[in-house]
């Protein structure tokens, strides 16, 4: 595989470290769910930083990005947009709303009523918005880069399991450690460095990211690998809905984006089991009995521990 393609990624990558730093993994993750061309969702408490991420990649990228602060009153014309009436000639002409961007960010999107998140599922599988009887297609690539507070509860409407399962993958960017934290003080006390963060990217040379992503091998023995993890989870005692198949293709959509990312023109099965809980854990449904005793991600990485790894 030409360089091209993972010194991109790299640039990128340290673009967006010197806003976001001692994140290292999480920063991978997220620049290749938009390189798969999914949607990410970050569960973490405020403050850590999942709004700088989002608009550091933007920014790094070199794409349009917009934030829609997601609360009880949204509307879905205030995601997508809608007709607006002319005064002048008596006519309605389409207003495109914020989904029309490369990346928009859902903030706190569990604070919406469930009308309003509806208004993001065409958005998020298609890849369009119907309006006012017609079809209009977003700007490709787009992603949608999703916040919710896994603590305070009080006043939010759980995501449904048809629109957590159209999320490529699920993280926590999690608290930083002391020395980064400290150096914080120095650097973000009085201006945030993201305002002076420039375009290290430019469409075409992400669209050629795209394209080496594309070009990954997966093998026969990791592809069979991939398909025994996800079936796995339809089978353990402790899962009342395993996985379903758009889970198999997610995983192999992002391995083969974190693959190229890394300089890999084959998927390591390290980077399968590497992905494999923020890909799946949030796509099964535990059974009530031992949800409270058990996470999905321990189960993921129970499942993990029991299959072979190819070589």
């Amino acid at each position: 595989m030409p360089a091209t393609g993972h010194h991109i990624a790299r640039d990128i990558v340290r673009n967006i470290e010197t806003v976001l730093q001692g994140k290292h993994a999480q920063v991978e993750l997220a620049l290749a769910t938009v390189v798969a061309g999914g949607h990410l969702l970050i569960e973490d408490v405020p403050g850590l930083g999942k709004t700088m991420l989002a608009r550091a990649l933007a920014v790094s990228l070199g794409l349009s990005f917009k934030r829609i602060q997601f609360t009880a009153d949204l509307m879905p014309s205030d995601i997508v947009g809608g007709p607006v009436y002319n005064p002048k000639d008596g006519s309605f002409v389409v207003r495109p709303g914020p989904a029309f961007s490369h990346i928009v960010l859902a903030d706190e999107i569990n604070r919406a009523n469930p009308r309003a998140q509806s208004a993001l599922l065409e958005c998020m599988e298609e890849g369009q918005i119907s309006l006012d009887g017609r079809t209009f297609a977003l700007p490709a690539p787009f992603t949608v880069l999703a916040t919710q507070n896994p603590i305070d509860m009080a006043g939010t409407y759980p995501l449904p399991e048809a629109q957590l399962d159209r999320f490529l993958i699920r993280l926590s960017l999690g608290y930083p450690d002391a020395a980064t934290e400290q150096g914080l003080i120095a650097s973000q006390q009085f201006a945030h460095p993201v305002n002076g963060l420039r375009a290290v990217c430019d469409p075409v040379a992400f669209a050629a990211l795209v394209a080496e992503a594309r070009k990954v091998r997966i093998s026969d023995e990791v592809a069979t690998f991939m398909t025994a993890i996800v079936v796995a989870t339809r089978a353990h005692a402790a899962i009342q809905f395993g996985a379903s198949p758009r889970g198999t293709l997610g995983l192999a959509r992002m391995a083969r984006a974190l693959s190229c990312i890394r300089g890999l023109d084959y998927v390591d099965p390290a980077v399968v089991r590497e992905i494999a809980e923020p890909v799946l854990a949030h796509r099964v449904i535990m059974k009530s009995q031992g949800a409270a005793e058990r996470s999905a991600a321990s189960v993921i990485a129970e499942i993990l521990a029991g299959q072979r790894t190819p070589k």
